[in-house]
């Protein structure tokens, strides 16, 4: 009961001019991010970490928010009527969104995606704002050495998550936790590889790192791959609106898709990718009748829009559980809204709640009003959004570039900083060109600090012994979960594999 009464309380906050105008803001920002392929959540939120200064914790938040959730609707127009999804996690919405729009049904898969985004979203939301407060509970019994521990998962996990190997995630996280540790010891005073630079004594801003990695960075990869900016979309023909036999059909995938996006979520698989595939499959192999014609014949099943849009949505809401509560970060937006909360001094986790109740409950009542708002600029004004692709990429690529720079210009008002935005673009260009993900090493920078302040503190507690690190069944099943993070696929693979051959030796 003390959560609806506290979500009540956050629905205030969120009801407020300001915090409304900042949700609209995130919610249009992050579709026409979604909507436009290559520039997804993550950058945007990384574009406006500096800007974002001065609208304060809750304004911000709610914006980045409104980004993520924005991100995940736009993703299906440019899915459906290009067959280039917008967003990785959009991928399995082109397979029969794209089919059905090549038949003259755009308008009835675009309303699929919209509202199967907005079921998905606003059960997730619910569900977020009933599981958040017993995580919370769980987390308040930790000490130094779980924490630790929970630095370790958030570590290995995101390491495992992204990239296209763990060898190249834990490098990227290297990177990252050697950013970390560049400035002045705040327990010592002593100074680190600063290179006797003065600038460089301070800790590195974590927006210079967050912007220069993601916005800089990955603006200068999309730009250099050659992207054919001239295909054309299809028409958006028919009504958006589902009549009463569409709906039937939807029905059913967009609960199945809610479950498993909101299961998925905060589990560390970096983002709605395995979700939306889960639900895809689980919907094209329950198809019966005119849905099982269309999944077999290719002409596009509107269930297999439906599903997947609500998993994406869903999987939005869950990836925040662990965010808000233990600080852990499940996917590359989830790692940018981290650092905006570090711009703040705010670390999220089980203090959030009891120091911060009133921005994080208004956080998540806002995500109910965004969702709305999401409905609303989505299906009568589909047209307007459709626009958005005709856009010419250099154009939008010279913008972003403009715009990071002079967000940073604005936020740190140092020429030095500008050269560490460029340093820390022709980094994120380097390790995006060969293939190593950016999330590891921006959490990394964020978390590192924080876990070697444990670490020390738990070491001084317990005068220098580390088999504090052990004492703990907490920290041990942490540990275990990290562990299984790591060598869990492999051991699946190797093991399907094995059933495989083992299949194929006695046939």
């Amino acid at each position: 009961m003390d959560t609806f009464i506290l979500l009540f309380d956050g629905l205030g906050t969120a009801m407020q001019p300001m915090n409304l105008m900042f949700a609209l803001l995130g919610v249009m920002l992050g579709t026409a991010v979604g909507v436009m392929p290559g520039i997804g959540p993550a950058l945007t939120v990384a574009l406006l970490l500096p800007v974002s200064l001065s609208f304060g914790a809750t304004g911000s938040m709610i914006m980045f928010a409104g980004i993520y959730y924005g991100g995940m609707y736009g993703g299906a127009i440019s899915s459906i009527l290009l067959n280039t999804p917008g967003e990785t996690a959009s991928i399995m919405t082109a397979l029969e969104g794209n089919r059905m729009a090549k038949r003259g049904r755009g308008g009835k898969a675009l309303g699929a995606a919209a509202f199967g985004s907005f079921f998905g979203g606003m059960f997730a939301t619910l569900g977020l704002a009933i599981v958040a407060p017993f995580m919370v509970m769980v987390a308040l019994s930790f000490g130094t050495a779980e924490y630790f521990a929970l630095m370790v998962l958030s570590f290995m996990t995101v390491s495992a998550a992204f990239g296209g190997s763990m060898s190249r995630g834990l490098t990227a996280l290297f990177i990252g936790l050697t950013i970390g540790i560049v400035g002045t010891d705040k327990l010592t005073g002593q100074v680190r590889l600063a290179f006797g630079i003065p600038e460089m004594s301070d800790n590195i801003s974590i927006a210079i790192v967050a912007v220069g990695l993601f916005a800089i960075g990955e603006t200068m990869y999309l730009a250099s791959q050659h992207i054919n900016h001239k295909t054309k979309a299809q028409a958006v023909s028919g009504s958006v609106w589902l009549n009463w036999s569409d709906f039937k059909r939807c029905i059913r995938p967009y609960i199945r898709g809610t479950g498993l996006g909101f299961l998925f979520g905060p589990l560390p698989t970096g983002g709605a990718e395995i979700p939306t595939f889960l639900s895809y499959t689980t919907e094209k192999r329950l198809a019966t009748g005119e849905a099982r014609r269309e999944f077999d014949e290719g002409l596009g099943a509107i269930e297999g829009v439906a599903g997947p849009e609500a998993a994406n949505n869903a999987s939005a809401a869950g990836t925040l559980i662990p965010l808000l509560t233990l600080g852990l970060p499940t996917s590359a937006t989830a790692a940018m809204m981290l650092a905006g909360f570090q711009q703040y001094g705010l670390q999220p986790g089980p203090l959030l709640f009891t120091n911060n109740a009133e921005l994080v409950w208004g956080l998540v009542a806002s995500l109910f009003i965004a969702n709305l708002m999401l409905v609303v600029l989505n299906v009568p004004f589909i047209g307007i959004w459709v626009k958005l692709l005709t856009i010419p990429r250099p154009w939008l690529y010279a913008g972003i570039l403009t715009f990071a720079t002079l967000g940073i210009v604005g936020a740190q008002g140092s020429p030095f900083a500008l050269v560490l935005l460029l340093g820390f673009g022709l980094i994120g260009f380097v390790m995006r060109r060969f293939g190593y993900p950016l999330a590891p090493a921006l959490v990394g920078a964020i978390l590192g600090p924080l876990a070697e302040e444990q670490l020390r503190r738990g070491l001084m507690i317990n005068q220098g012994d580390w088999w504090f690190l052990l004492n703990s069944n907490i920290a041990l099943t942490i540990y275990a979960i990290a562990l299984l993070s790591i060598f869990g696929p492999r051991l699946w693979s190797f093991t399907r594999k094995a059933i495989w051959q083992n299949k194929g030796a006695h046939s």
